[in-house]
């Protein structure tokens, strides 16, 4: 059984041992997971163990060691011990668990021990460790291995510490003694079950006399009665929070607490005077500001807001106020006009009540306070003022150029009451319809009326002080014209009346209607006839159908186009004015083909409207069918194409000489021909050359020297294209490839065949026809003289 034995705890221990030997060969100890008395295995059985009660051995399975050690040695922590280490060194400790070997060594023979590192209770309050006794030859245990543990003791290391900390608070203004007004807390880290280390008490540093803390709880609370806001808002408290529950030695720790009094409404409104007073003009207009005034209060936000209301005053209704919720001032506004020569001053009494009344502070009352205001109004030279500033006039259509229509009046409001005169502001009456007599402001007409053309004037009438032009009045006159009969009635539209060939007698062909630009009261009332001659013809005939409409009718068939396209017919119209007015209009009536006319069943407006439909899409197929002819045309004709502009691509192999179908027969055509369509192809064309022949021959090509052959070739191209119609109208750069002589290789060229001992004989080739007629003239003729080097 191992035992364990902590620093001093073991000298009281052996003095046990001392006063109670045990047995030489046995030892008891307490098991730690059981607790029970156990027999060590190597105890022999003793008459002891039946005839007496076994005693408890003095065992130990924890241990303590301080915190925060700061001794240079390593720090013994106790001792281990087993019953069967006989102190002959076969036994060996080994620690193993929390910390062994980097924290706790111990000594393998007597089994001591050891702190190495100073520790902290704060970070690790305890460390659980296992410890065996092996044998030291075969490490084989001799013991079963125990568990122990070492706790770590506490100091008083840690001051305390406010975690919250700094705070704010904040408590109403004139609140009684001992109202509370916040709580602090500290935490102290140290042990709280071991002394005092932990235990703390508050107190306060700063902040007397107006605030006190519980010393237990740390909780704040008011140390006066009636903390005026208004003289002192904020308080800065510092707080101690000492542990060793406050004895000398202890540690502390301090947090502040901002304290703000919050605001009560315990002022009420006081106005700076008891009168006001204020000049406005008589020209202020309705609904401006006259005035502000304001009533002081020493609160803040909603228990400074305050209402403000007219209690008495004269002139009523004239003013109102109001209060400005941004600045809590009494806003006096104008509700009427002023008028100095009515009225020149005003009286009021205005009262100012907090809105927002506590009753716990009534006693300071009363909430509100009273001033006067005097408002005096300032004479200003006012302009003249119409009687009636809107006029109303009526003038008949046929009035009469200086006919009398009304009179506006107009008089100064000032008590100066200057003359006025009128005149008529003519960007209203443009044309000059009317007059207006300066002094009397009679209207008269200038102009002869139409209603027709406007049937109401707008004039805007000037009233103008005589000793002060710049005051003008401006007043409206509104003058109607009224309507005489005289506009005889017309046809409503221009009527295209249309007359089928097969027509039957009595069959209306055309309605038509009339208007009149008259207007009168009881409305229009036409009447429709015949005029003249046309009353009694033998062809049409017109019907009243008294809704202001007539229908025009056939008398008989058998109209005929060839005999007369046209018939005019004379229509009388009569309106129902006072004096009755007519006017003779005459309709003209189409005589038509009847079968082109029943065919389309439509108007003559539909079918030029159809026909131009029609118009519209032939011109846009032609124009398509143009744009893809051009596109289609190329810009060289394909016979004209010569052999170095034709590249033919295929994949088959042709049919040697004979086979004229993988290529353009075209390419092989004379190269004398000229290609002007309108000179003969085989006619060779009159160019300049550096060589004169005899205008009755010319040699053959092959007759000339090689480099003449070449640039007689090249003249004939340049005066093609110079003399050809279809020549495109750009600049080309044509190459002709041309071998020379002096090569040491010689030239592979069959062209030069000619200029060697050859024995070929190309003269067949005049029998071939046109198309290798080239051909012939360079490699024919073999008896002809040798090509010029």
């Amino acid at each position: 059984m191992i035992w364990w034995c902590c620093s001093g705890i073991c000298r009281a221990l052996a003095l046990l041992a001392l006063l109670f030997p045990l047995q030489e060969r046995s030892c008891w100890g307490l098991n730690p997971s059981s607790g029970d008395l156990e027999k060590s295995p190597h105890s022999d059985p003793d008459p002891w163990d039946v005839l007496h009660r076994n005693r408890r051995s003095w065992v130990w399975n924890q241990f303590f060691v301080l915190e925060e050690y700061t001794g240079n040695e390593p720090l013994y922590v106790g001792k281990l011990h087993s019953d069967v280490d006989k102190g002959d060194g076969k036994v060996k400790y080994v620690l193993s668990g929390e910390g062994a070997t980097s924290i706790f060594t111990i000594d393998e023979n007597t089994g001591d021990i050891h702190a190495t590192k100073r520790l902290d209770r704060e970070a690790q309050a305890y460390y659980t460790l296992q410890a065996q006794a092996v044998d030291r030859l075969t490490n084989l245990p001799v013991e079963p291995k125990s568990e122990f543990v070492v706790k770590v003791q506490d100091i008083n290391d840690n001051e305390p510490k406010f975690p919250d900390g700094p705070y704010l608070a904040g408590v109403p203004e004139m609140s009684p003694l001992g109202t509370m007004v916040v709580q602090v807390v500290a935490t102290d880290a140290d042990d709280p079950t071991y002394g005092n280390s932990a235990r703390v008490v508050y107190s306060i540093e700063h902040g007397h006399p107006y605030f006190s803390v519980e010393p237990k709880t740390g909780v704040i609370r008011t140390a006066l009665p009636n903390m005026d806001r208004e003289t002192r808002d904020q308080y800065v408290l510092v707080i101690q929070a000492k542990d060793m529950v406050g004895q000398m030695g202890g540690l502390s720790g301090t947090t502040s607490v901002t304290v703000t009094l919050t605001d009560v409404n315990d002022n009420p409104p006081r106005f700076a005077h008891k009168n006001y007073q204020y000049t406005v003009l008589e020209s202020l207009l309705v609904q401006s500001v006259v005035a502000r005034i304001k009533a002081a209060d020493a609160d803040i936000g909603s228990n400074a807001e305050m209402d403000y209301r007219i209690m008495d005053g004269d002139g009523p209704g004239m003013f109102n106020i109001t209060t400005d919720e941004d600045t809590q001032e009494g806003v006096i506004m104008l509700l009427k006009p002023l008028d100095f020569e009515t009225k020149s001053s005003f009286s009021l009494r205005i009262e100012a009540t907090n809105r927002n009344i506590d009753s716990n502070f009534l006693s300071l009352g009363p909430f509100s306070d009273t001033t006067s205001v005097k408002v005096t109004v300032e004479d200003v030279n006012e302009p003249p003022v119409f009687s009636i500033p809107l006029s109303k006039m009526v003038v008949s259509e046929d009035a009469k150029v200086g006919t009398s229509i009304g009179r506006v009046s107009a008089h100064d409001p000032d008590n100066s009451n200057s003359p006025i005169r009128y005149s008529i502001d003519r960007n209203t009456d443009l044309e000059r319809f009317f007059n207006v007599d300066a002094l009397s402001g009679v209207i008269s007409t200038a102009k002869p009326l139409d209603r027709e053309a406007n049937s109401v004037h707008n004039l805007t009438i000037f009233a103008i002080e005589s000793h002060d032009p710049t005051q003008i009045g401006k007043g409206i006159t509104l003058i109607t014209v009224l309507d005489i009969n005289d506009n005889a009635p017309v046809f409503a539209i221009d009527y295209e009346t249309l007359l089928c060939e097969n027509a039957i007698p009595g069959q209306v062909i055309q309605t038509i209607s009339a208007v009149d630009k008259d207007e009168p009261l009881s409305g229009h009332r036409f009447y429709f006839a015949l005029a003249g001659p046309a009353a009694g013809n033998l062809n049409f005939t017109l019907r009243d159908n008294k809704d202001n409409t007539a229908s025009i009718l056939t008398k008989r068939g058998g109209f005929r186009r060839r005999e007369q396209p046209v018939y005019r017919l004379p229509v009388l119209i009569v309106d129902s004015g006072s004096p009755a007015l007519s006017s003779t209009n005459t309709l003209s009536v189409r005589v038509c083909d009847s079968v082109a006319y029943t065919a389309t069943g439509l108007s003559t407006g539909a079918l030029l409207a159809i026909l131009g439909c029609i118009i519209t899409l032939l011109v846009m197929v032609l124009l398509i069918v143009t744009m893809r002819r051009r596109r289609k045309e190329p810009l060289i004709l394909e016979e004209e194409r010569d052999i170095r502009e034709n590249i033919v691509r295929y994949d088959d192999e042709g049919g040697g000489e004979e086979d004229t179908e993988a290529f353009d027969m075209v390419t092989l055509r004379n190269l004398n021909v000229i290609r002007d369509p309108n000179v003969r192809r085989d006619v060779t064309p009159d160019t300049p050359t550096f060589f004169h022949y005899p205008s009755a021959s010319r040699p053959s090509y092959k007759s000339l020297p090689d480099n003449v052959v070449f640039r007689e070739f090249i003249w004939e191209r340049l005066k093609d294209a110079d003399v050809d119609p279809s020549a495109p109208p750009y600049d080309s750069l044509q190459t002709y490839a041309f071998e020379g002589s002096g090569s040491v290789a010689e030239s592979l060229s069959s062209l030069e065949s000619l200029s060697t001992d050859s024995d070929q004989n190309y003269d067949y080739l005049s029998n071939w026809g046109p198309r290798f007629k080239k051909l012939a003239d360079l490699y024919g003729n073999s008896d002809s003289t040798t090509v010029l080097s």
